[in-house]
């Protein structure tokens, strides 16, 4: 079976656990994706790679036509039993590139529709709709399924007649490992929000810098701390002089890239995400296995990550006055913090552990392409 996936560090931090148990279940697995330093991890670890010239950003025709003649010409040589894609441009061109070279089964990783489904008009309302085309072209696969993370995307897909009935899968999300992410000790000092998030103007970096100056200026005596990178070929990123000015600021507390979210939630009492959409968002799960109550948006993807008023609060998007209000109540409440990370662990533990994850992916692996066949 071939992993196709544009950037292996996604691979490495979200698929890597389902790779290895396909690998132990009698697969072959190869992984095709561009290059970068989380090759060698793959290697090391006995997984064929494929270098492709991809780009995650380029909408440049000459360079996506080079990239779909170098997918095809791979898919056509390997002859793989299964294609499973990951993201959303390698969903759309291993999708099409799978029925042209007559790959067996494929398998279509969704974990979120893309920024172009955010509301919005104009040239987004265009590229939506192009991309609903590419999905219906993509998804046809006859031996094929399709797995979701929340319903709200499935949704669109099957009004939009990209999926068909019986094809969608929902698995809520790509598992935790309950072991690692795991609750700590609540940490001493002032009552602490995090986040942690690539540094893109649509995971509400920006609403969460203004909740937090306009705690800051009622006095709410809370600590704001984030983590992520900058991601420049995304169009959303954060500018890195806007960071700076950030940072000089004051009102938060830029750590930058987080190895270990584990450790940089032991240190918080709260954790938010005031996205416009996501998938199903991976740091708010972890976050209920770290037992943080948590603040986040009533959006697609953002609300299935929580119990709403169990393991945490729901705040409209786009309103950062509405999150640093919840994020108040949440702070003057201690018991209510409590009893929302201890309901955020329990469920946690019933529905985003990593190994009922994993076994769900290998039913369907074993379901289109069983290992030897």
């Amino acid at each position: 079976m071939l992993f196709f996936i544009t950037n292996p560090a996604f691979l490495v931090s979200h698929r890597l656990p389902v790779a290895l148990a396909a690998r132990d279940a009698g697969y072959e697995v190869h992984v095709a994706s561009m290059g970068g330093p989380a090759v060698a991890q793959l290697e090391a670890l006995g997984l064929t790679h494929h270098a492709l010239p991809l780009s995650r950003t380029s909408m440049r025709p000459w360079t996506e036509a080079r990239s779909l003649w170098a997918i095809w010409r791979l898919f056509r040589r390997l002859r793989p039993n299964l294609v499973h894609a990951v993201t959303l441009k390698s969903v759309l061109y291993g999708g099409i590139v799978s029925r042209l070279a007559g790959v067996p089964a494929y398998v279509a990783a969704i974990s979120g529709l893309g920024y172009v489904f955010i509301q919005g008009s104009g040239r987004r309302d265009v590229l939506r709709r192009l991309a609903l085309i590419l999905y219906r072209l993509a998804l046809g696969h006859p031996n094929s399924r399709v797995i979701l993370q929340n319903t709200a995307d499935r949704d669109v897909l099957e009004q939009a007649g990209a999926i068909r009935s019986g094809q969608a899968v929902l698995l809520r999300g790509s598992g935790v490992d309950l072991d690692h992410y795991a609750p700590a000790p609540w940490p001493p000092g002032p009552v602490t929000v995090a986040l942690a998030a690539r540094l893109l103007r649509d995971k509400g970096v920006d609403e969460f810098v203004e909740a937090a100056r306009l705690s800051s200026a009622r006095g709410d005596g809370l600590r704001w701390r984030l983590a992520g990178s900058l991601d420049l070929e995304n169009p959303a990123s954060v500018r890195p002089e806007t960071l700076r000015a950030w940072q000089a600021e004051g009102v938060i507390e830029y750590v930058g890239e987080c190895a270990d979210v584990a450790g940089f939630y032991a240190q918080a009492h709260i954790v938010t995400l005031p996205s416009y959409r996501e998938g199903l968002p991976k740091s708010l799960i972890e976050a209920a296995a770290c037992g943080r109550p948590v603040v986040t948006t009533d959006v697609p993807g953002c609300r299935d990550a929580i119990e709403p008023g169990v393991s945490g609060v729901l705040v409209p998007p786009r309103n950062a006055q509405a999150l640093a209000d919840a994020v108040a109540t949440l702070a003057g409440d201690e018991a209510l913090r409590i009893r929302m990370g201890d309901a955020g662990r329990a469920l946690a533990e019933r529905d985003f552990g990593l190994d009922g994850i994993v076994r769900s992916h290998l039913d369907i692996y074993r379901d289109l392409a069983p290992p030897g066949r």
